[in-house]
């Protein structure tokens, strides 16, 4: 029987390759310290899966047939921890993946002798494995989504040329970042110079779960702390977070403006709960809204004198945090890009005169962010945009700070994302 941890990341890849679907929040937490076995495997497979299945073609008998998701999921958990895992024996690593292969849900059972043979031979010298592995083309591990992903984030900035090296940063696990909410920073974080508030952890520090669930911290990316940290001095009595699940920025907002009205709005039962759990354990004082933002806003008569509406997107920049999304279906982009602008004019419509409407996505496709940007001048010219970010924050080049929020993806350690802000 395969350990829980190799069941865990088995389950992940049948998720993302089988299903198309994105690897579930919190799939690892009942794992405990196997977690980090569990992870370092996950991300080593979804990272290296077009190089771990290009390797293993030329070793079957037959290259060109089908090879069964079961074959190719225990392969690549075999073969990974044999080139990358060095703490990791090759009995463990072997015999493993071949229960996995013998296993009938995620499995296929005829292929146990294959599976057992080809890691065997694999097993015999593991640091030529690792370099034959490391010397395949690192385009195989990247389709067309992805591919474009990367010049989307590169372009704006003039850096087209710079593809590769992007994609070998967002390769690395990132780092977390976190936020102080009460009491003094414990032991293993340490403040940023650069982005005031903002702690990360330190080398060889454990991760800092009983002071997260003991409501003093949170985590919370560079970019979304980045993001929220915008010049404002006008009045703010009432805020809206227009799509506000997991909480990390409706907390923000209200740290930052206490005494305003706050309302949070969230479509998903499960996420609502989330929600009005995590304002109650951080003491937000928040009206957590069960509700379509689209249709809410609509037909709300409400006007705010702060929106953000940080609207589904594709997460085309959160690869780095997410190394399963280059391998998903992107077919639902229009329909996408035009719930973002429905979202965008109700959000516009509910601005109070003097208010701040901020748009953001953690994407970098133009379609998601610059056009929308570009629209809503031409079609609100009541609506100006208004520079409330420092200027290294957005295109290169610029001195003066900004309206459009876009970090450069090789000189900014974040989320990708695009943000803009107007007032009316």
């Amino acid at each position: 029987m395969p350990t829980p941890a190799r069941l865990h990341v088995a389950h992940a890849l049948h998720e993302v390759f089988g299903e198309k679907g994105r690897v579930p929040d919190f799939w690892d937490r009942e794992l405990g310290e196997d977690a980090h076995l569990a992870q370092a495997m996950l991300g080593l497979c979804l990272r290296r899966w077009g190089r771990l299945q290009a390797w293993v073609k030329p070793k079957l008998k037959d290259p060109d047939r089908g090879v069964p998701l079961g074959t190719r999921v225990a392969l690549a958990m075999g073969l990974a921890q044999l080139a990358w895992l060095p703490g990791v024996s090759d009995h463990a690593a072997v015999n493993e993946s071949v229960e996995l292969a013998a296993n009938r849900e995620l499995g296929f059972v005829p292929h146990k002798g294959l599976v057992n043979a080809i890691l065997r031979r694999a097993a015999k010298d593991r640091a030529a494995l690792a370099a034959e592995l490391e010397a395949l083309p690192a385009a195989l591990d990247r389709p067309a989504a992805a591919e474009r992903a990367l010049k989307a984030a590169l372009a704006p900035h003039g850096a087209e040329a710079d593809l590769e090296a992007l994609w070998t940063r967002l390769q690395e696990p990132p780092r977390p970042s976190f936020r102080l909410l009460e009491g003094d920073i414990p032991e293993g974080l340490a403040p940023e110079a650069d982005l005031p508030g903002c702690l990360r952890l330190e080398a060889g520090a454990p991760f800092p779960r009983p002071w997260l669930e003991a409501a003093r911290g949170m985590v919370q990316d560079r970019s979304s702390q980045a993001l929220l940290a915008y010049a404002w001095d006008r009045p703010v009595a009432r805020i809206l977070d227009a799509c506000a699940a997991p909480g990390g920025k409706t907390t923000t907002l209200a740290l930052r403006h206490p005494g305003a009205a706050l309302t949070a709005l969230e479509v998903h039962p499960r996420r609502v709960a989330r929600l009005r759990q995590t304002m109650e354990q951080r003491g937000i004082a928040a009206q957590v809204v069960h509700a379509d933002a689209a249709e809410w806003l609509e037909r709300s008569p409400e006007a705010f004198d702060l929106i953000l509406l940080d609207a589904p997107c594709s997460g085309s920049g959160t690869l780095q945090k997410h190394p399963e999304w280059p391998w998903l279906v992107h077919g639902d982009l229009p329909r996408l890009t035009g719930l973002q602008r429905r979202l965008l004019t109700a959000a516009a419509e509910r601005l109070a005169p003097g208010g701040l409407l901020i748009y953001a996505v953690c994407s970098w496709l133009p379609e998601e962010g610059e056009a929308h940007r570009d629209w809503l001048a031409e079609a609100r010219p009541e609506l100006c945009p208004v520079a409330v970010w420092p200027a290294a924050l957005g295109a290169e080049g610029g001195q003066d700070p900004t309206a459009f929020f876009r970090p450069h993806p090789l000189r900014w350690e974040g989320e990708g994302f695009q943000a803009f802000a107007f007032t009316r």
